[in-house]
């Protein structure tokens, strides 16, 4: 077959392949035209999904009726005085209006700002007709009817009408976030109407986003070289199970940017699950100069002069801001708990569910456990506390419950990290001895109460030797144990890495584990990045790994299950960096170190991990996302008992 020039309507009905793929790509790129024309209220209205019409009013500037055919042809615009160097606005190919009319009816309809009267002209199947004189207010009004009538094979793939019409619905939101002084109408007999006020951004976005982003959300406001980063991010207890609700922009153009996308997956990486997606919204402000938005027919990607002056900025804007709030918890929590009290929010009453009787709370009979265990004897008589190793107790895949040991801050498990020059060598122990008794001080025998001026208050009761309740000036704090010391110990083992290798205690009768190949082959592999962590291991024949030494911090640690667990951790993370192997060995070993629930704290335990969690960056997550902490406000709980 020879090689031959298309005709024009098979060349715009290839064009329209790449700019018109669905009801929403049209209403994305009318919308971008009438903001582009300074539109300050844009109406949508919508049958049939978008597929039977689309109808995009603005009192925009208008089009003069002389340019109303220029309008309809292929690479005509207004909007490229600068050159592809210098894209301001939204629109800029001049593609948009002749791609759909060469796949759809398209009628044009404008009046310019000051002009005698509007004009319209029509399009359908790629034949233009008019202009000819119309009625119509100074704007512009595009209509698009039967969209996809002449090419039944793109018809045909399109979604069901409730489909369609949601998409449109999301774009018109995705855009008008980044236009809160424009009142946005959108209706239709396939919907019910939707109004966006114009108004601040704040409250377009708690429009948009919802409400309770904002209770969960911190504001964000970076410069760097040039680059400002402004926008709020959700906090990291408050996620989704999709990106949807993760919205950018760069200079008011939406766009779904891979580069971006993977900027706020890395901010995220040490609070969110893997299979959650953090909520945000972001705005950038770029030179035009220095990004690059003709790299996608629909405009949705960019390409950044400086990728990685753009990701550092993102990532640590947000780092740093949730950083500043670690202490803040998600409401959703404590929403999702005042629900469960209120009548009927636990399907039917406590009284249906297993064990339950009329009382809510059982009475306080002779054999109920008291609120805090009673100080040991062993205490009272002046022996002192013992080793942190000695209190977390043997334990061969978890921790067992001890008999009740005193606190002592020098020794505890919940004492802070010790930096290098403060670091002493642990005193020598003999099989069969304990450590030598020493005097009791004042603070062990009368231990001041705790204050409930503390940002977490003072700690109150343990409940299933699993959660602290805590009270402050003015709410309840729980605090999942567990959860709280797993991100203490994380976050105590990266920053001992940035100043020095963690030490390690040498096991006077070195631990072989037995693992398969593949397993000793990448545990071996890694040993000198575990060997920082204070992990000594090498190779003990086929399909063993001996254990010489494990990290300090940790105190006894059972090496089996933490060797297989970082062999699974090292197989799942691939080829990735050094700092990410070393955030995954980190988040492992705080996971195996930390206090585990089922076992019961002293009052002045409970108050030292309280505190220190106060201190610790981050610490109202763990490292799998979960919240570590629920405050319920007072006043919260003064309405569930009619008190307000």
């Amino acid at each position: 077959m020879p090689i031959q020039l298309l005709p024009e309507t098979l060349i715009d009905q290839i064009a329209a392949g790449e700019v018109v793929e669905r009801p929403a790509s049209v209403v994305k790129e009318l919308l971008e035209n009438a903001l582009d024309a300074g539109a300050g209220r844009v109406e949508i209205v919508t049958a049939g999904g978008g597929k039977s019409l689309l109808r995009i009013s603005d009192d925009g500037c208008g089009i003069p009726s002389a340019e109303l055919p220029l309008a309809i042809r292929r690479h005509c615009t207004s909007k490229m005085e600068g050159g592809l160097d210098a894209i301001d606005t939204l629109g800029f190919r001049g593609e948009a209006l002749p791609s759909i009319g060469s796949v759809a009816r398209l009628t044009l309809r404008s009046r310019a700002r000051g002009a005698d009267g509007a004009h319209e002209i029509r399009v359908d199947n790629g034949v233009q007709d008019g202009p000819r004189p119309a009625p119509l207010s100074v704007g512009t009004m595009v209509e698009v009817r039967d969209l996809f009538h002449c090419v039944p094979a793109r018809l045909k793939f399109l979604k069901s009408d409730r489909a369609e019409s949601a998409a449109i619905t999301e774009t018109v939101k995705r855009i008008a976030i980044a236009f809160p002084a424009v009142r946005f109408e959108l209706a239709g007999e396939d919907r019910t109407e939707t109004v966006l006020a114009a108004g601040s951004p704040q409250a377009r976005i708690a429009q948009i986003v919802g409400t309770e982003f904002a209770e969960n959300a911190v504001e964000l406001d970076a410069l760097r070289e040039g680059v400002r980063l402004t926008g709020w991010a959700g906090l990291p207890t408050y996620h989704r199970g999709n990106a949807q609700h993760q919205y950018a922009y760069v200079n008011g153009r939406p766009v779904r940017d891979k580069m971006i996308l993977s900027a706020i997956r890395g901010a995220y990486v040490d609070f969110v699950p893997r299979d959650r997606y953090p909520v945000c919204v972001l705005f950038l402000d770029v030179d035009p100069r220095d990004v690059d938005v003709n790299v996608h027919p629909a405009k949705a990607d960019v390409r950044f002069r400086d990728p990685a002056l753009v990701r550092g900025l993102i990532v640590g804007a947000i780092r740093q801001a949730l950083g500043g709030m670690s202490l803040r918890a998600s409401t959703e929590g404590a929403e999702g708990l005042m629900a469960r009290f209120r009548p009927g929010g636990m399907g039917g009453g406590m009284a249906e569910s297993p064990g339950a009787t009329d009382a809510p709370f059982p009475a306080a009979g002779p054999g109920a456990p008291p609120a805090f265990a009673p100080r040991s004897a062993a205490l009272q008589a002046g022996i002192g506390a013992r080793a942190a190793s000695a209190v977390l107790g043997r334990r061969s895949g978890g921790f067992r419950e001890r008999s009740e040991t005193p606190f002592d801050a020098e020794t505890s498990f919940f004492r802070p990290l010790e930096t290098p020059a403060a670091r002493r060598e642990p005193a020598p122990r003999m099989s069969g001895f304990e450590p030598q008794a020493r005097p009791v001080r004042e603070s062990e025998q009368a231990p001041a109460p705790a204050s409930a001026e503390f940002p977490l208050g003072a700690a109150r009761a343990q409940i299933d030797k699993a959660f602290i309740v805590a009270e402050t000036t003015d709410s309840l704090v729980i605090v999942d144990q567990h959860a709280a010391h797993e991100r203490l110990v994380y976050e105590a083992l990266k920053n001992a890495l940035h100043a020095d290798a963690i030490p390690a205690q040498m096991l006077l009768i070195p631990d072989v584990v037995d693992c398969s190949e593949s397993e000793a082959e990448r545990l071996v592999e890694e040993a000198e990045t575990l060997s920082r962590f204070g992990l000594v291991i090498e190779r003990f024949g086929p399909g063993a790994i001996m254990v010489r030494g494990t990290p300090a911090i940790l105190g006894e640690v059972d090496a089996k299950a933490l060797l297989r667990d970082l062999a699974d951790e090292l197989f799942e993370g691939g080829q990735v960096g050094l700092k990410a192997r070393i955030d995954h060995v980190a988040a492992t070993m705080a996971c195996h170190g930390s206090v585990r629930s089922g076992r019961r704290l002293q009052p002045a335990e409970m108050n030292a991990l309280l505190r220190q969690m106060e201190r610790t960056p981050g610490s109202g997550q763990c490292n799998h996302g979960r919240p570590t902490f629920i405050e319920l406000k007072l006043a919260d709980i003064e309405r569930l008992f009619g008190r307000r």
